[in-house]
């Protein structure tokens, strides 16, 4: 009889870095299991899992990874009961950081490990799949992010311009809430519509970030969706995606249809039939140094 089983939900990263010509990854010991492994750990009740990956990654080998494209998730029977890792490429916040975490009782040591080396000293195959799932696209990319602005209320009841319409309680609890989801991207280049809705929507990000935000005409809806060119945005999204920097754009509902579309169809990847965004909701576009689609993955503020 089929049955279904919630499964554990965790996360982790392949985190890397090049010395001496050669590419190396993070490999743990766990005392209490005797194997090596990736880091990775289960996800707290309502975690993001981003902030859960980049959490257990952190606890496990004492360095803050910065996301990178994200792997296919692996899947696995932890004592029976299905286990679901999701996986993501990351490197060190801090470039040429060593290891820098005492022995405890979860992880008595951490090293660095050529990636031939860590195929063979790792102790389960699925650890090695996620190892083959990264060798199989770009180490280096950067991300491109399509933001949806959080929730401003209703329309109908703003007295005033549209264009200064602010968020309303539960906008501003998940800006709050995005800006460390952003962050583990790293310090992304801000660039809002120019309406008050979406700049407060980054705007916790970019103040904890230090990052200064610049608003884009082109990505601004008017009142009554009216003021803007569907095709002058593409263009200048597309130049951005260009520029090959790391950045976050905030805009309307109205545009990331095809702003999405736009930005698939230049890279050369698959058109998916649902481009469009809730509230608060996001795409993450990584993009190889050579231009070419290494990932495509969608989040809301929250998970």
């Amino acid at each position: 009889m089929g049955r279904y089983l919630e499964p554990i939900r965790a996360g982790g990263a392949v985190l890397w870095r090049e010395r001496g010509g050669n590419r190396e990854v993070v490999l743990i010991r766990r005392p209490r299991h005797g194997d090596w492994t990736l880091p990775k750990g289960k996800l707290k009740n309502g975690e993001h899992p981003i902030i859960g990956a980049v959490r257990e990654v952190e606890e496990e080998t004492g360095m803050t990874p910065l996301l990178g494209r994200r792997l296919p998730c692996g899947n696995y029977l932890k004592d029976g009961w299905p286990k679901q890792v999701e996986w993501w490429v990351a490197t060190p916040e801090r470039p040429g950081a060593e290891v820098d975490h005492p022995s405890d009782d979860e992880v008595d040591l951490v090293e660095w490990v050529p990636i031939e080396r860590a195929r063979e000293r790792l102790t389960y195959r699925h650890d090695v799949r996620v190892l083959d799932d990264f060798g199989s696209g770009p180490a280096r990319t950067f991300p491109i992010v399509l933001l949806r602005h959080t929730s401003a209320g209703d329309k109908r009841s703003w007295q005033g311009s549209d264009l200064l319409r602010p968020l309303d309680e539960a906008g501003r609890a998940d800006a709050l809430a995005l800006s460390p989801v952003l962050g583990a991207y790293g310090r992304l280049r801000v660039i809002s519509s120019a309406a008050a809705r979406c700049m407060e929507s980054l705007l916790a990000y970019s103040v904890e970030y230090d990052v200064p935000m610049r608003t884009e005409r082109a990505f601004t809806v008017g009142s009554e969706g009216e003021g803007y060119e569907v095709e002058k945005a593409k263009e200048v999204f597309a130049g951005l995606i260009r520029e090959g920097r790391p950045t976050v754009v905030c805009t309307h509902g109205e545009l990331v249809p095809d702003l999405m579309t736009e930005a698939l169809a230049r890279l050369g990847a698959p058109l998916t039939q649902q481009c469009g965004l809730r509230k608060g909701a996001f795409w993450v576009l990584h993009v190889s140094d050579d231009g070419e689609p290494a990932g495509v993955e969608r989040h809301g503020p929250r998970g």
